[in-house]
Parts: C-alpha cells; sequence; structure tokens
C-alpha cells in the first residue's frame, strides 16, 4: 500500500486504498481498504454492504490503487496464473524483472 495518494480519489467512485479480495484473488463485493497507517490498514463496508465475518487470522488480499513505493522494494513481480491456487508453487509462470534508474 502507499499512503502518499489515493488514484481513484477524484473518481466518480473512490477505492480508497484498494479493494478486499479472498486469498484467490476473488473480490468481496462492497469492501475497500478505507484507510492505512505503517504496516496497518483498515477495511471497511461501503453503504449498503455487508461486513462479512472474518475470525482473527484470515488471509487477506488488497489490490491497491497505487503501489509504486511498495513495487521499487522488490527486484522483480511474480506473474501467477488466475486459474491456480495463489499458494501453490507451480502457479507462477513468469517472473518479471523491475525496471530502475530512470
Amino acid at each position: 500500500m502507499s499512503r502518499d495518494r489515493r488514484g481513484t480519489a477524484a473518481q466518480p467512485q473512490d477505492q480508497g486504498y484498494g479493494l478486499v479480495t479472498d486469498l484467490e484473488g476473488r473480490l468481496s463485493p462492497g469492501l475497500v481498504m478505507s484507510a492505512v497507517s505503517q504496516e496497518h490498514g483498515t477495511i471497511t463496508a461501503r453503504d449498503g454492504a455487508t461486513l462479512p465475518d472474518l475470525p482473527m487470522g484470515t488471509r487477506l488480499r488488497v489490490l491497491p490503487n497505487h503501489a509504486c513505493a511498495t513495487a521499487a522494494q522488490h527486484r522483480g513481480y511474480h506473474v501467477i496464473d488466475s486459474g491456480r491456487s495463489a499458494t501453490d508453487a507451480s502457479a507462477v509462470q513468469a517472473v518479471w524483472n523491475r525496471v530502475s534508474g530512470w
């Protein structure tokens, strides 16, 4: 996540700091990461949406709308086959090296 900007703030529907999915990448309708602070984030339900039961230890993914600072900390990116479990090592289809030195 990046706290320096919310790229969708001026759009008809602000996506906060990112959309919430399960570990398989399935979108959780109505959930959005509404705040970030250091390594913490706040997930809220949009108007009319129900916040699901998320017991302690529930693992989620957040699709950030701005992650330059996070992406810059890594040498490359793993491209995952969306038809496979992201926790399965065989899901990695390619590794893209990061472009640097601009």
